[in-house]
Protein backbone atom coordinates (compact mmCIF):
# COMPACT_ATOMS: atom_id res chain seq x y z
CA UNK A 1 0.00 0.00 0.00
CA UNK A 2 1.36 3.33 -1.00
CA UNK A 3 1.67 5.99 1.70
CA UNK A 4 3.22 3.82 4.39
CA UNK A 5 6.45 5.31 4.70
CA UNK A 6 7.13 9.09 5.93
CA UNK A 7 10.85 10.85 5.75
CA UNK A 8 13.81 11.62 3.95
CA UNK A 9 16.64 10.96 5.20
CA UNK A 10 15.66 8.91 8.50
CA UNK A 11 12.55 7.45 7.21
CA UNK A 12 10.21 4.62 8.41
CA UNK A 13 7.57 2.11 6.85
CA UNK A 14 5.27 1.50 9.08
CA UNK A 15 3.32 -1.84 8.22
CA UNK A 16 0.69 -4.74 9.82
CA UNK A 17 -3.04 -4.24 10.89
CA UNK A 18 -4.68 -4.24 13.86
CA UNK A 19 -6.17 -7.62 13.34
CA UNK A 20 -3.27 -9.62 11.95
CA UNK A 21 -0.60 -11.24 13.23
CA UNK A 22 1.27 -7.72 13.99
CA UNK A 23 2.29 -4.34 13.48
CA UNK A 24 5.72 -3.05 13.57
CA UNK A 25 8.14 -0.76 10.97
CA UNK A 26 11.46 -0.76 9.29
CA UNK A 27 13.25 2.35 10.32
CA UNK A 28 16.49 3.27 7.42
CA UNK A 29 18.74 6.33 8.02
CA UNK A 30 19.53 5.77 11.89
CA UNK A 31 23.46 6.27 11.85
CA UNK A 32 25.28 3.54 13.31
CA UNK A 33 26.84 3.91 16.41
CA UNK A 34 23.69 4.38 18.50
CA UNK A 35 22.89 2.95 21.88
CA UNK A 36 19.35 0.74 21.42
CA UNK A 37 17.94 -1.55 23.01
CA UNK A 38 14.32 -3.06 23.28
CA UNK A 39 13.75 -1.17 26.86
CA UNK A 40 14.35 1.50 25.29
CA UNK A 41 11.64 1.71 22.53
CA UNK A 42 9.53 -0.57 24.95
CA UNK A 43 9.50 3.29 27.74
CA UNK A 44 7.18 5.19 24.71
CA UNK A 45 5.44 1.80 23.21
CA UNK A 46 4.28 1.22 27.42
CA UNK A 47 2.91 5.16 27.15
CA UNK A 48 0.14 4.07 24.35
CA UNK A 49 -0.17 0.72 25.12
CA UNK A 50 -4.42 -0.05 25.88
CA UNK A 51 -5.94 -1.04 28.89
CA UNK A 52 -3.53 1.58 31.50
CA UNK A 53 -6.99 3.18 32.49
CA UNK A 54 -10.59 2.92 32.34
CA UNK A 55 -10.25 5.92 29.98
CA UNK A 56 -8.67 4.37 27.30
CA UNK A 57 -9.45 0.49 25.47
CA UNK A 58 -9.91 -2.29 27.71
CA UNK A 59 -8.09 -4.38 24.42
CA UNK A 60 -5.25 -6.29 26.81
CA UNK A 61 -1.79 -6.27 24.57
CA UNK A 62 1.48 -5.97 26.25
CA UNK A 63 2.78 -4.49 23.36
CA UNK A 64 5.96 -6.10 23.73
CA UNK A 65 8.50 -4.71 20.86
CA UNK A 66 11.25 -7.17 19.13
CA UNK A 67 14.62 -5.54 17.33
CA UNK A 68 14.59 -8.08 14.28
CA UNK A 69 17.58 -5.99 12.87
CA UNK A 70 20.05 -3.27 12.04
CA UNK A 71 21.00 -4.06 15.72
CA UNK A 72 24.34 -5.54 17.41
CA UNK A 73 25.76 -6.03 20.62
CA UNK A 74 23.73 -2.77 21.71
CA UNK A 75 24.46 -0.79 19.14
CA UNK A 76 22.80 0.87 15.90
CA UNK A 77 24.85 -0.74 12.51
CA UNK A 78 23.90 1.64 10.02
CA UNK A 79 21.46 -1.03 8.46
CA UNK A 80 17.68 -0.90 8.11
CA UNK A 81 16.13 -1.09 12.10
CA UNK A 82 13.02 -3.31 11.71
CA UNK A 83 10.87 -3.78 14.59
CA UNK A 84 7.67 -5.88 15.48
CA UNK A 85 5.24 -6.11 18.29
CA UNK A 86 2.87 -9.31 17.62
CA UNK A 87 -1.36 -8.66 18.51
CA UNK A 88 -2.17 -11.64 21.18
CA UNK A 89 -5.46 -9.92 21.89
CA UNK A 90 -7.78 -9.84 19.28
CA UNK A 91 -11.35 -10.35 19.45
CA UNK A 92 -12.60 -10.28 15.87
CA UNK A 93 -16.11 -11.51 16.36
CA UNK A 94 -16.65 -8.42 18.09
CA UNK A 95 -16.87 -6.83 14.17
CA UNK A 96 -19.06 -9.49 13.11
CA UNK A 97 -22.23 -7.82 13.54
CA UNK A 98 -20.97 -4.28 11.64
CA UNK A 99 -18.76 -5.73 8.42
CA UNK A 100 -21.04 -4.68 6.49
CA UNK A 101 -21.98 -1.26 7.75
CA UNK A 102 -20.07 1.92 7.57
CA UNK A 103 -19.13 3.31 10.97
CA UNK A 104 -19.87 7.30 11.04
CA UNK A 105 -16.45 8.87 11.76
CA UNK A 106 -14.20 5.87 10.60
CA UNK A 107 -12.51 4.93 7.43
CA UNK A 108 -14.91 2.38 5.95
CA UNK A 109 -16.65 4.27 3.43
CA UNK A 110 -13.74 6.15 2.26
CA UNK A 111 -11.15 2.73 2.48
CA UNK A 112 -14.03 0.65 0.92
CA UNK A 113 -14.61 3.84 -1.82
CA UNK A 114 -11.14 3.39 -2.92
CA UNK A 115 -9.75 -0.21 -3.09
CA UNK A 116 -13.39 -2.08 -3.10
CA UNK A 117 -13.16 -3.86 -0.19
CA UNK A 118 -11.95 -3.12 3.68
CA UNK A 119 -10.77 -4.93 6.59
CA UNK A 120 -13.65 -4.71 9.07
CA UNK A 121 -12.22 -5.89 12.01
CA UNK A 122 -10.58 -3.10 13.63
CA UNK A 123 -10.36 -1.10 10.77
CA UNK A 124 -6.92 -2.36 9.54
CA UNK A 125 -4.48 0.08 8.52
CA UNK A 126 -6.92 2.86 9.44
CA UNK A 127 -6.92 1.60 12.82
CA UNK A 128 -4.83 3.58 15.59
CA UNK A 129 -3.06 0.37 16.39
CA UNK A 130 -0.56 1.49 13.56
CA UNK A 131 0.62 4.45 15.84
CA UNK A 132 2.45 2.02 17.18
CA UNK A 133 5.36 1.80 14.39
CA UNK A 134 5.52 5.27 14.44
CA UNK A 135 5.90 5.65 18.23
CA UNK A 136 8.76 2.97 17.86
CA UNK A 137 10.54 4.45 15.36
CA UNK A 138 9.72 7.78 17.63
CA UNK A 139 11.89 6.44 20.57
CA UNK A 140 14.72 5.87 18.05
CA UNK A 141 14.60 9.26 16.61
CA UNK A 142 14.17 10.45 20.07
CA UNK A 143 17.17 8.74 21.57
CA UNK A 144 19.21 10.52 18.83
CA UNK A 145 18.05 13.64 19.63
CA UNK A 146 19.12 13.74 22.88
CA UNK A 147 22.48 12.42 21.68
CA UNK A 148 22.49 16.14 19.63
CA UNK A 149 21.14 18.07 22.99
CA UNK A 150 17.26 17.94 21.34
CA UNK A 151 14.06 17.28 23.60
CA UNK A 152 10.85 16.70 22.29
CA UNK A 153 7.68 16.58 24.78
CA UNK A 154 3.93 16.48 24.46
CA UNK A 155 1.30 16.45 26.84
CA UNK A 156 -2.65 17.40 27.28
CA UNK A 157 -3.49 20.91 26.94
CA UNK A 158 -6.85 20.51 27.25
CA UNK A 159 -9.45 17.56 27.20
CA UNK A 160 -13.68 18.11 26.76
CA UNK A 161 -12.76 22.24 26.99
CA UNK A 162 -10.86 21.76 30.55
CA UNK A 163 -7.82 23.65 29.56
CA UNK A 164 -4.34 23.48 31.55
CA UNK A 165 -3.55 26.34 33.81
CA UNK A 166 -0.35 26.05 35.09
CA UNK A 167 3.03 23.88 33.79
CA UNK A 168 3.90 20.91 36.22
CA UNK A 169 6.52 18.39 34.52
CA UNK A 170 5.76 16.51 37.41
CA UNK A 171 1.78 15.82 37.02
CA UNK A 172 2.25 14.34 33.59
CA UNK A 173 2.67 10.83 34.34
CA UNK A 174 0.80 11.20 37.52
CA UNK A 175 -2.59 11.16 36.47
CA UNK A 176 -4.57 8.79 33.33
CA UNK A 177 -4.76 12.09 30.76
CA UNK A 178 -0.94 13.20 30.37
CA UNK A 179 -1.73 16.75 31.91
CA UNK A 180 0.80 18.58 33.58
CA UNK A 181 -2.39 20.14 35.61
CA UNK A 182 -3.59 18.45 38.34
CA UNK A 183 -5.95 20.42 38.57
CA UNK A 184 -7.51 20.57 35.28
CA UNK A 185 -6.91 16.75 35.23
CA UNK A 186 -9.12 16.57 37.98
CA UNK A 187 -12.16 18.23 36.22
CA UNK A 188 -11.35 16.32 33.31
CA UNK A 189 -11.99 12.74 35.43
CA UNK A 190 -15.59 13.88 36.57
CA UNK A 191 -16.87 14.84 32.74
CA UNK A 192 -14.67 11.98 31.47
CA UNK A 193 -16.92 9.59 34.14
CA UNK A 194 -19.78 10.98 32.93
CA UNK A 195 -18.74 10.63 29.09
CA UNK A 196 -18.45 6.73 30.31
CA UNK A 197 -22.11 6.59 31.33
CA UNK A 198 -24.13 8.49 28.36
CA UNK A 199 -21.86 6.12 25.92
CA UNK A 200 -20.14 8.96 24.67
CA UNK A 201 -16.71 9.93 23.96
CA UNK A 202 -14.45 13.59 24.47
CA UNK A 203 -11.54 15.10 22.16
CA UNK A 204 -8.90 17.69 23.09
CA UNK A 205 -5.53 18.91 22.23
CA UNK A 206 -2.16 18.10 22.70
CA UNK A 207 0.66 20.26 23.02
CA UNK A 208 4.40 19.85 21.92
CA UNK A 209 7.28 21.56 22.22
CA UNK A 210 10.73 20.97 21.06
CA UNK A 211 14.10 22.61 22.22
CA UNK A 212 17.41 22.69 21.51
CA UNK A 213 16.76 22.48 17.72
CA UNK A 214 19.40 25.23 16.10
CA UNK A 215 18.74 28.00 13.78
CA UNK A 216 18.09 26.75 10.27
CA UNK A 217 16.78 23.59 9.69
CA UNK A 218 13.88 23.22 7.66
CA UNK A 219 13.72 24.66 3.62
CA UNK A 220 12.31 28.16 2.76
CA UNK A 221 9.95 26.52 0.23
CA UNK A 222 7.80 23.06 0.25
CA UNK A 223 9.74 21.43 2.46
CA UNK A 224 9.62 23.87 5.54
CA UNK A 225 9.74 23.10 9.24
CA UNK A 226 6.14 23.70 9.98
CA UNK A 227 5.12 22.12 6.83
CA UNK A 228 6.92 18.73 7.41
CA UNK A 229 5.40 18.90 10.82
CA UNK A 230 1.78 19.65 10.29
CA UNK A 231 2.43 16.57 7.75
CA UNK A 232 3.58 14.67 10.11
CA UNK A 233 1.11 15.14 12.91
CA UNK A 234 -1.93 15.61 10.58
CA UNK A 235 -1.18 12.13 9.08
CA UNK A 236 -2.75 10.45 12.65
CA UNK A 237 -5.76 9.50 11.75
CA UNK A 238 -7.30 11.35 15.40
CA UNK A 239 -5.91 14.32 14.87
CA UNK A 240 -8.25 17.18 12.34
CA UNK A 241 -6.32 20.27 13.27
CA UNK A 242 -2.66 21.65 13.26
CA UNK A 243 -1.17 24.92 14.37
CA UNK A 244 2.14 26.15 15.10
CA UNK A 245 3.37 29.05 17.53
CA UNK A 246 0.14 31.55 18.10
CA UNK A 247 -1.39 29.50 14.92
CA UNK A 248 -4.90 30.99 14.67
CA UNK A 249 -4.71 34.11 17.04
CA UNK A 250 -2.24 35.29 14.33
CA UNK A 251 -4.94 36.11 12.34
CA UNK A 252 -6.40 38.51 14.85
CA UNK A 253 -3.32 39.92 15.75
CA UNK A 254 -1.76 43.23 14.42
CA UNK A 255 1.88 43.01 12.75
CA UNK A 256 3.32 44.80 15.89
CA UNK A 257 2.21 42.36 18.46
CA UNK A 258 2.80 39.12 16.24
CA UNK A 259 6.39 40.35 15.26
CA UNK A 260 8.91 38.63 17.56
CA UNK A 261 11.30 41.21 18.26
CA UNK A 262 15.01 40.08 18.49
CA UNK A 263 17.49 41.03 21.21
CA UNK A 264 21.07 40.47 21.42
CA UNK A 265 22.05 38.33 25.00
CA UNK A 266 25.61 37.81 25.53
CA UNK A 267 26.69 38.13 22.38
CA UNK A 268 23.99 35.72 21.06
CA UNK A 269 21.19 36.58 18.76
CA UNK A 270 17.72 35.75 19.67
CA UNK A 271 13.99 36.45 20.16
CA UNK A 272 12.25 38.45 23.17
CA UNK A 273 8.47 36.50 22.29
CA UNK A 274 8.07 33.10 20.17
CA UNK A 275 4.41 33.61 18.49
CA UNK A 276 6.29 31.98 15.57
CA UNK A 277 6.53 28.71 17.77
CA UNK A 278 10.17 28.89 16.65
CA UNK A 279 10.05 28.75 12.59
CA UNK A 280 10.70 31.62 10.89
CA UNK A 281 10.66 31.34 7.19
CA UNK A 282 10.24 27.45 7.46
CA UNK A 283 13.27 27.21 9.31
CA UNK A 284 13.91 26.87 12.62
CA UNK A 285 15.10 30.03 14.58
CA UNK A 286 16.62 28.27 17.34
CA UNK A 287 13.74 29.63 20.11
CA UNK A 288 11.44 26.43 21.40
CA UNK A 289 9.29 24.67 18.44
CA UNK A 290 6.15 24.68 19.85
CA UNK A 291 2.65 23.41 18.18
CA UNK A 292 -0.21 22.01 19.23
CA UNK A 293 -2.76 19.09 17.39
CA UNK A 294 -6.63 19.20 18.04
CA UNK A 295 -7.97 15.35 18.28
CA UNK A 296 -11.41 14.38 17.82
CA UNK A 297 -13.57 12.31 20.12
CA UNK A 298 -13.26 8.65 19.79
CA UNK A 299 -15.59 7.80 16.55
CA UNK A 300 -16.70 4.18 18.48
CA UNK A 301 -19.53 4.88 21.10
CA UNK A 302 -22.35 2.69 22.16
CA UNK A 303 -24.61 5.46 21.74
CA UNK A 304 -26.95 4.77 18.72
CA UNK A 305 -25.93 7.04 16.16
CA UNK A 306 -27.84 6.74 12.26
CA UNK A 307 -25.75 5.41 9.63
CA UNK A 308 -26.15 3.33 6.70
CA UNK A 309 -24.77 -0.48 5.35
CA UNK A 310 -23.36 -1.18 2.09
CA UNK A 311 -26.54 -0.99 0.34
CA UNK A 312 -28.00 2.25 1.73
CA UNK A 313 -30.12 1.27 3.91
CA UNK A 314 -30.48 3.00 6.83
CA UNK A 315 -29.52 1.53 10.55
CA UNK A 316 -29.78 1.95 13.94
CA UNK A 317 -26.18 1.95 15.31
CA UNK A 318 -24.31 0.69 18.93
CA UNK A 319 -20.94 0.07 18.48
CA UNK A 320 -19.58 -2.19 21.37
CA UNK A 321 -16.55 -3.79 22.15
CA UNK A 322 -12.99 -2.22 23.26
CA UNK A 323 -12.87 1.32 22.60
CA UNK A 324 -11.07 4.35 23.95
CA UNK A 325 -13.25 7.08 25.65
CA UNK A 326 -10.69 9.06 24.49
CA UNK A 327 -7.87 9.29 22.63
CA UNK A 328 -5.75 12.08 23.51
CA UNK A 329 -3.99 10.46 26.72
CA UNK A 330 -2.43 7.54 23.96
CA UNK A 331 -2.42 9.85 21.32
CA UNK A 332 -0.10 12.27 23.13
CA UNK A 333 3.20 9.63 22.70
CA UNK A 334 2.00 9.64 19.33
CA UNK A 335 2.48 13.00 18.27
CA UNK A 336 5.48 13.13 20.32
CA UNK A 337 7.06 10.52 18.25
CA UNK A 338 6.29 11.88 15.15
CA UNK A 339 7.86 15.43 16.05
CA UNK A 340 10.71 13.98 16.66
CA UNK A 341 10.77 11.68 13.71
CA UNK A 342 10.94 15.19 11.99
CA UNK A 343 12.91 17.08 13.54
CA UNK A 344 15.82 14.86 12.81
CA UNK A 345 14.99 13.99 9.58
CA UNK A 346 15.31 18.13 8.77
CA UNK A 347 18.62 18.02 10.93
CA UNK A 348 20.51 15.17 8.80
CA UNK A 349 19.20 17.17 5.84
CA UNK A 350 20.73 20.46 7.25
CA UNK A 351 23.91 18.82 7.48
CA UNK A 352 24.37 18.97 3.82
CA UNK A 353 22.99 22.38 3.20
CA UNK A 354 26.53 24.20 3.01
CA UNK A 355 29.58 23.40 1.23
CA UNK A 356 31.15 24.01 4.81
CA UNK A 357 29.16 21.84 6.69
CA UNK A 358 30.18 19.38 4.28
CA UNK A 359 33.70 19.98 4.33
CA UNK A 360 32.98 20.09 8.50
CA UNK A 361 31.30 16.18 8.50
CA UNK A 362 33.80 14.83 5.98
CA UNK A 363 36.85 15.90 7.66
Amino acid sequence: MAGSSFGTLFRITTWGETHGAGVGVVVDGCPAGLSLCEEDIQVFLDRRKPGQSKYTTQRKEGDKVEIMSGVFEGKTTGTSISLVVHNNNQRSKDYGKIKDIFRPGHADFTFDAKYGFRDYRGGGRSSGRETIGRVAAGAIASKLLLELGVTVEAYSKEIAGIEISEYNKDAINENPFYMPDAAAAKQVEEIANQMIKEQDSLGGIIECVATGVKPGVGDPVFDKLSASLGKAILSIGAVKGFEIGDGFEAARAKGSANNDVFTCCDGKIQKATNHSGGVLGGMSDGSPIVFRAAVKPTPSIAKIQKTVDQEGNPIDLSIHGRHDPMIVPRAVVVVESMAAITILDGILKDLSSTVDKIKKIYE
